[in-house]
């Protein structure tokens, strides 16, 4: 599944076409959204944002296009006329003159007015959005000493987006890898100090990983990477999907483990 920084960049290039334009046309797939096509028709598009990682395309009618992509959902922006060579199935087709932003697979999707998106049941459960530019480290730092999260594994808690929203299975495990944290610490554990550190952490990896289109290795050991010939996928992350390899710094192994599911990725010995 997508995470925060991909739908993020998602939402940058659909604004790019779409916003401040007037859409020319429209298509929605799903047939209990086939009627709010005509209303789409003739607005223009004033924003394209996320939260989480829902994306938000906001007109001026009052109304905003919700979706997730969730497991299979992808945008695409093209000239338009032109379609992506995909087998998906298209859900959305927002048309100016000149482009198309098309969402394929998703089902997620609902037409909502913007003045309520504050109560929608979605973005309503939802914490604060790790790449708001707003958000502070020390927002971070207090909210993860909150009753409902002191007490958790952090393991779990950085994949609950009442906690944090938009991180996802691999920042969960490099966030942690670069506050050097066990993923069975709890934040009540924690000196002052290493909660600072890991809430700096959650911004640098998240936005880092936002700039780079998901590379969140340090920029000295991606470069140490590919002047040895490795790579993207080799280079991308210090220690998520690189179970068995040399850790960058330490050189022991990854250990691969399960947490809430989901895989986890950690260096015993930086993060004991």
């Amino acid at each position: 599944m997508p995470e925060g920084p991909e739908v993020r960049r998602e939402a940058d290039r659909i604004a790019k076409v779409l916003e401040g334009r007037q859409i020319a046309d429209a298509y929605l797939g799903l047939k209990r959204l086939a009627p709010v096509a005509k209303r789409l028709r003739g607005a223009t598009v004033t924003g394209v944002t996320t939260r989480g990682k829902a994306l938000l395309t906001q007109f001026d009618n009052g109304h905003c296009l919700f979706s997730h992509n969730q497991l299979y959902g992808r945008w695409y922006v093209c000239k338009r006329g032109t379609l992506p060579k995909t087998q998906r199935s298209l859900r959305v087709a927002l048309h100016t003159d000149e482009h198309s932003a098309l969402l394929y697979s998703a089902s997620t999707i609902e037409f909502v007015k913007t003045a309520e998106l504050p109560e929608h049941p979605f973005i309503a459960r939802l914490g604060p959005d790790v790449l708001d530019n707003t958000l502070r480290w020390q927002d971070i730092a207090a909210r993860l000493l909150e009753p409902a999260f002191r007490g958790r594994a952090l393991a779990a808690l950085y994949l609950d987006q009442h906690c944090l929203a938009g991180i996802g299975n691999y920042l969960r495990s490099e966030i942690l890898f670069d506050a050097r944290l066990h993923p069975h610490q709890k934040p009540r554990d924690l000196s002052r100090g290493e909660r600072g550190r890991l809430a700096r952490s959650t911004i640098a990896i998240t936005r880092r990983s936002n700039e780079t289109g998901g590379i969140t290795n340090k920029p000295c050991h991606v470069s140490a990477a590919q002047r040895a010939g490795a790579t993207r996928s080799r280079y991308r992350f210090a220690v998520f999907a690189r179970n068995g390899e040399p850790c960058y710094v330490c050189g022991t192994a990854i250990e691969k483990s399960t947490a809430s599911s989901r895989r986890i990725y950690f260096c015993p010995e930086c993060q004991t």
